[in-house]
């Protein structure tokens, strides 16, 4: 951007604007708590009733949390994707990582009963904590696959293409995985998919942080290999870019971010696809140094105002994440696909 002022100001609006609708999560819910007390709770004080300090500390803060660095990782996987492949409409799902994901769930859930482990290697998980480990397992397994095949395969398309095969050998063994389940499996199964903000506490927030960080750093460190790919990949090379190793840390990037982001919290659509395409809009410019953490912002911001809603109290209890998505997610699509096509005529 020319005006660093502008810039500077969108920023500026971006922080405010995460920080309301953040401050907003706190006062969502089935329970009202006084403004008061919240300061209170938040600021390490006692709560006037015992359970509110339990809802905000263990419900309400983490899951705003949980839904900052959720959607800024997947804002961030669908930014990289786009560039990489030179493709509006890549997004975290489109190399299978998230089906991956989607996968290592369905056999914890439908076909090991919810259990992982056992007396040949001395660890048992259940529960959630299953979920999210058969979750980044298969993410992992896909990635590097991944990883593999880009070692082997040279050109973006075939790679992409390889990716989308993936999602398909996924999507068919989670289908047969379903067919062969009991209905109890199948209806937990489908609530997981629906994605959600809630299930990370308070105590795993470190980890689930930390790791979306890593992912984040890697892609801090990519900016100005990714500008200069925006210029096709001969160019790079000419400027001294290792297109391949910058291909490979950015599948390793958005493994981890996918992957993380995934297992926690199940597979959320449209936020990576439709973010940078906001992102792009507010600031008009495909400079990855000062797009990059407009896109974060921006992630982050929509996420918390998708949890703002999914959290609002109705009769028939939290709405479901993927149900809302969507509504920000689609007219963006539609916008950038008849642009697209008003470019091309």
């Amino acid at each position: 951007m020319r005006n660093r002022k502008i810039f500077n100001i969108i920023i500026i609006t971006l922080l405010a604007g995460l920080f309301l609708v953040f401050i907003s999560s706190m006062f969502t819910g089935s329970v009202k708590i006084p403004f008061k007390e919240i300061f209170r709770i938040l600021t390490g004080g006692e709560a006037g009733k015992y359970s509110w300090g339990i809802i905000i500390l263990q419900s309400r803060l983490p899951q705003a949390i949980t839904a900052m660095f959720a959607g800024a990782a997947l804002a961030v996987s669908g930014l990289m994707l786009q560039t990489i492949f030179k493709n509006p409409l890549a997004g975290p799902s489109i190399l299978g990582i998230e089906a991956g994901a989607s996968l290592g769930v369905a056999l914890v859930m439908l076909f090991l009963g919810g259990t992982i482990g056992g007396s040949m290697i001395n660890v048992t998980l259940t529960g959630y904590m299953a979920i999210v480990t058969g979750a980044i397992i298969g993410a992992a397994l896909v990635l590097g696959i991944i990883i593999f095949f880009s070692t082997l395969v040279r050109s973006n398309i075939m790679l992409l293409i390889i990716g989308i095969m993936l999602s398909y050998i996924t999507s068919s063994i989670i289908s047969l995985l379903n067919y062969f389940a009991s209905a109890e499996g199948v209806f937990s199964y489908t609530i997981w998919g629906m994605g959600n903000f809630t299930n990370v506490s308070m105590t795993q927030i470190p980890l689930f942080c930390g790791l979306i960080s890593i992912g984040l750093g890697i892609s801090v460190i990519l900016v100005k290999p990714l500008n200069a790919l925006l210029l096709g990949d001969f160019y790079a090379k000419n400027l001294g870019v290792k297109v391949s190793r910058v291909r490979c840390l950015l599948l390793v990037s958005t493994g981890i971010l996918t992957a993380v982001t995934t297992a926690f919290c199940g597979p959320v659509s449209f936020i990576g696809l439709a973010v940078p395409h906001i992102a792009r809009l507010i600031i008009g410019s495909s400079n990855h140094k000062i797009l990059l953490p407009v896109t974060i912002l921006t992630g982050s911001f929509m996420a918390l105002i998708c949890n703002l809603i999914s959290t609002m109290h109705t009769k028939a209890g939290m709405i479901p994440l993927n149900a809302i998505t969507p509504i920000f997610g689609v007219p963006v699509i539609l916008y950038v696909i008849i642009s697209q096509k008003k470019f091309q005529n």
